[in-house]
């Protein structure tokens, strides 16, 4: 008759162990608040892109506001900052092991 196979539990590397944050307490890795920052950036140069094109004269009206760059370029940049914030917030980043592969017993 053939013995019972008995699983082992638990025996992975590393199962009981936590991984250390890069700062204790901080509800983010490192990258994130990276990728926060970069993302304001972008942002920041958006706006900068959509500002400018009037007038001195209220009187006369200036068609630089129909431009290509607030038309098309700014609202590109706008929203792939808005993107770059989302993935900052949203999606975690796993640390990189400075061990390798990990070898079972």
């Amino acid at each position: 008759m053939a013995k019972p196979v008995k699983k082992k539990v638990g025996t992975k590397a590393g199962a009981g162990k936590q991984s250390v944050s890069w700062a204790p307490g901080m509800p983010f890795a490192k990258i994130n608040y990276i990728l926060l920052v970069v993302g304001i950036v972008v942002m920041a140069i958006g706006f900068i892109l959509l500002s400018g094109g009037g007038s001195d004269d209220p009187a006369v009206f200036d068609e630089s506001i129909f431009n290509t760059r607030r038309l098309i370029v700014a609202p590109i940049v706008l929203v792939l900052g808005i993107l770059v914030e989302f993935a900052a917030i949203f999606f975690k980043f796993k640390p990189q092991s400075s061990e390798g592969v990990a070898q079972e017993k």
